[in-house]
């Protein structure tokens, strides 16, 4: 699991992202889509058209980082909001939705309480 260094923003670009794309490309994209600098330590996350691949990719000590992950079935949650572009994500959604949960439920599970 990737360890979210403290003061990093998490940003998830909107747009389905071709996922062959690497660190030039995604980097390119960071500049022109979502307007930010790929090398301000920010993490920028992209998902392809079927939302079954995530590339997130994040500028570390000296140099660019891509990290990757495929479903072998099912499909990212489908996140909405921000400026069409790009959304920024809090730690919890970004680990929910590598972990597969649907953030746009607000549903609460039903859950055992402690009596005391």
């Amino acid at each position: 699991m990737l360890s979210i260094p403290a003061g990093r923003r998490i940003w998830l670009c909107l747009q389905p992202t071709d996922i062959r794309r690497s660190f030039d490309g995604l980097s390119a994209l960071v500049k022109t889509h979502l307007g930010e600098n790929p090398t301000s330590g920010h993490w920028f996350v992209f998902v392809n058209r079927r939302r079954t691949q995530i590339k997130l990719l994040a500028f570390e000590e000296g140099g660019y980082c891509v990290w990757s992950k495929r479903l072998e079935q099912g499909q990212f949650a489908a996140l909405t909001g921000g400026d069409g572009y790009k959304r920024a994500l809090c730690h919890t959604e970004f680990l929910g939705l590598l972990e597969g949960i649907d953030l746009v439920v607000k549903k609460r599970r039903k859950r055992y309480k402690l009596v005391a």
